[in-house]
């Protein structure tokens, strides 16, 4: 666990340092695109901040390989240099897609040659444990295709959920932190070495993630880009291919005692077949939504609009930290819980347990207006936003009604100006930074050409 928490760590910190340089050169490079209608954001932001955490998986992979137990995962198995090829590949299309916007469908070809050159070495699936009918090996076509599949729709699910600040960074970082907790069990517990490099690409993963999110949370200083999130989506395809196809079930020991304890015991079987679809279930969800919304109105599949889940949160009032907070809510509760049914699925508490906290994620849903009040003792510990109004309410109670500007103004205390002054334009409801106020702000932003 240590050495696998070293890697962490050292990715993290190579990408976090890595950011700062990467956003001067996206910067000096012109890859900071105009606002568009779905954007969120109002100010032209950098990206290219995939190059920063490509270079923290690389850094992560070289500290592995040179750690004593992990040495192992590198000299028995091939993943990871297949990995390592394809995330270059992907990164390389990113890169260029950043900087010239490339054509949708050379991307999806790119992403499709990429899950090719780690099936070619190695990473692909071999077999699959079907429910009720057992262990069932898959011929190489087979195998080749499904891993294309997963590593495509993985890959495009993640870029979709790409649209606020830190959502793609966090999401995926809290679904690797479950895969890792998953791969690292059947690893530790079980003594399957074919697991260990799951385990490895899930903390390399959750590294990446950790160490880009202190500059992509909002308000962003800069982006992941496409070379970023096609970049982490297929890192975290790897390691669900790595986990459902190359572990063989046999080798857990399962298969014994009475039938009953039998299907009790067989779960952790078949998680690695739901693990994978847990930890992209709210992305996966928004892409197959995106591709029957866009084309129900004749659209292409890959047409940009403004119908993603993150989007609808902010139309219903949400500011933008809470709907990326309810994006993580949700992902976390469907991750961990398919994890913790894994652990034990005869305890009742697990469902119990996911049950209250989709009850829950559904309260915070339909309280997009509501916003805690921190206690009068410690409001100068919290942001303004979550202070009592009492300020405000004596200053615009001695204010005069015909005073806008001058002295008057510049008397104000500082948080009342705050309060009273009107929405900046970086933070105003276009990208949903303050979910306070009446809903017709959201009417003139459709009037203004904003779709959704």
């Amino acid at each position: 666990m240590r050495e696998y928490l070293l890697t962490l760590c050292i990715t993290a910190a190579v990408t976090y340092l890595l950011t700062g340089p990467v956003r001067k050169f996206a910067i000096v490079a012109g890859a900071m695109p105009e606002i568009r209608a779905r954007d969120v954001h109002r100010e032209p932001t950098p990206r290219l901040g995939g190059i920063a955490m490509f270079f923290g998986l690389c850094a992560g992979l070289l500290v592995a390989d040179h750690l004593k137990n992990l040495n192992a995962v590198f000299s028995n198995s091939n993943e990871p240099r297949a990995l390592l090829s394809g995330a270059a590949l992907i990164w390389l299309i990113g890169v260029l897609d950043d900087k010239f916007e490339i054509d949708a469908l050379i991307k999806l070809g790119g992403q499709m040659i990429a899950a090719g050159v780690m099936v070619m070495q190695g990473l692909t699936i071999l077999w699959l444990p079907i429910p009720g009918v057992g262990l069932v090996a898959l011929t190489q076509w087979q195998g080749t295709l499904l891993t294309v599949a997963l590593v495509v729709i993985t890959i495009n699910a993640v870029n979709f959920v790409d649209g606020l600040d830190g959502l793609a960074a966090g999401m995926v970082c809290i679904a690797a932190a479950a895969s890792f907790l998953y791969a690292y069990r059947i690893w530790y517990s079980y003594g399957i070495e074919a697991a260990a490099p799951a385990t490895l690409f899930a903390a390399v993963l959750m590294g990446m993630c950790l160490g880009f999110l202190p500059h992509n949370m909002h308000p962003a200083r800069i982006f992941m880009g496409d070379s970023g999130s096609m970049l982490i989506g297929l890192v975290l395809s790897a390691g669900a291919i790595s986990i459902t196809g190359q572990v063989d079930p046999d080798a857990m020991n399962l298969f014994s005692g009475s039938e009953r304890n039998t299907v009790h015991q067989m779960v952790p079987v078949y998680i690695p077949l739901l693990l994978p679809l847990t930890i992209i279930a709210v992305p996966a969800a928004d892409l197959v939504l995106a591709i029957v919304r866009r084309t129900w109105r004749g659209q292409s599949p890959f047409a940009a609009d403004r119908g993603h889940l993150h989007h609808r949160l902010l139309e219903v009032g949400h500011s933008h930290s809470r709907a990326v907070l309810i994006m993580y809510f949700w992902c976390a509760t469907i991750a961990f819980g398919a994890l913790a049914y894994s652990v034990n699925s005869g305890a009742m508490w697990s469902v119990l347990v996911i049950v209250a906290l989709s009850a829950v994620g559904l309260v915070l849903l339909l309280l997009p207006r509501f916003t805690p009040r921190a206690p009068r003792w410690a409001e100068h510990l919290v942001p303004p936003r979550y202070r009592r109004r009492r300020a405000v309410s004596v200053a615009a109670a001695g204010a005069e009604p015909s005073v806008t500007h001058g002295t008057a103004a510049a008397e104000e205390p500082e948080e009342a100006r705050e309060h009273a002054a009107p929405v900046a334009a970086g933070v105003s409801g276009v990208n949903g930074a303050t979910a306070i106020g009446p809903r017709s702000r959201f009417l003139d932003r459709r009037k203004a050409g904003s779709s959704r």
